[in-house]
């Protein structure tokens, strides 16, 4: 066996462990709640943007663009615009190494006037199309299909409206535009694990909310499994249940 090898071996036995720390995953769960009540995840920047995630997430989406290697990666929920900056940025280093030329699709149902303005006037704009409109309504959704149609590869990310009926239907909606071997990502689910009272101002929580409407789907496609290495690699994120492979 190569060096390489016994590395990587050493490094699914790490993962297994931590898969079967359970006092650890208790520990992370609590320090993500805490950290959330101080907004946490809003201080993190992408090459300038307002990125909105775990920076344990965002170097797990790193690992899986680069493995998947997708000509296309469409985004539910743009905001500041961080994440499909990040997501072109991958695709540029993708490009540069001789693979593809791939495109960020991003779809928000209300674009900001002055993220638009940031987000056209980034580099790496020339990798991004932003979609305004309700990201299940029908019309947009065929939009979508269409591009989506010509490419070779698709990795599919769903962040915006948290609520189970929401996320559900853009699971319907978007999940099989996936690639077999590439992934549909589902953001937020840990609002499931959260109290009743976390989120006072939003229509979403225990009982309602992404990981309610993944656990719905899954039940219903099973050409989709929960990738739970990454997050028992992670301990800290905000999508336990979240990682949907495509493996038929």
């Amino acid at each position: 066996m190569s060096e390489i090898e016994k590395f990587k071996n050493e490094v699914r036995e790490n993962i297994q462990s931590l898969g079967q720390d359970t006092d650890l995953q208790e520990l992370s769960r609590h320090w993500a709640l805490k950290a959330s009540a101080h907004k946490y995840t809003y201080n993190f920047r992408w090459l300038g943007r307002p990125i909105i995630q775990h920076p344990q997430d965002i170097l797990a989406m790193q690992e899986l663009i680069w493995e998947v290697k997708p000509d296309l990666i469409i985004e539910t929920g743009i905001a500041h615009g961080g994440s499909i900056i990040f997501y072109a940025s991958m695709l540029e280093l993708l490009a540069q190494c001789g693979h593809g030329d791939g495109l960020v699709l991003g779809i928000d149902i209300d674009i900001r006037q002055h993220n638009r303005e940031a987000i056209e006037a980034h580099p790496m704009h020339r990798r991004i199309q932003m979609l305004q409109g309700s990201s299940i309504d029908p019309a947009l959704v065929e939009q979508v299909r269409q591009i989506a149609a010509s490419k070779r590869t698709v990795m599919v990310v769903l962040d915006s409206n948290h609520t189970h009926d929401h996320v559900l239907a853009e699971l319907n909606a978007y999940a099989p535009l996936t690639s077999v071997d590439s992934y549909c990502v589902v953001f937020d689910t840990f609002v499931e694990d959260t109290p009743k009272s976390a989120f006072p101002d939003r229509p979403w929580g225990p009982g309602n909310n992404p990981k309610t409407a993944v656990h719905a789907y899954l039940r219903a496609h099973p050409e989709f499994a929960v990738d739970k290495a990454i997050e028992h690699k992670l301990l800290i994120t905000s999508s336990p249940d979240g990682f949907l492979k495509r493996v038929s």
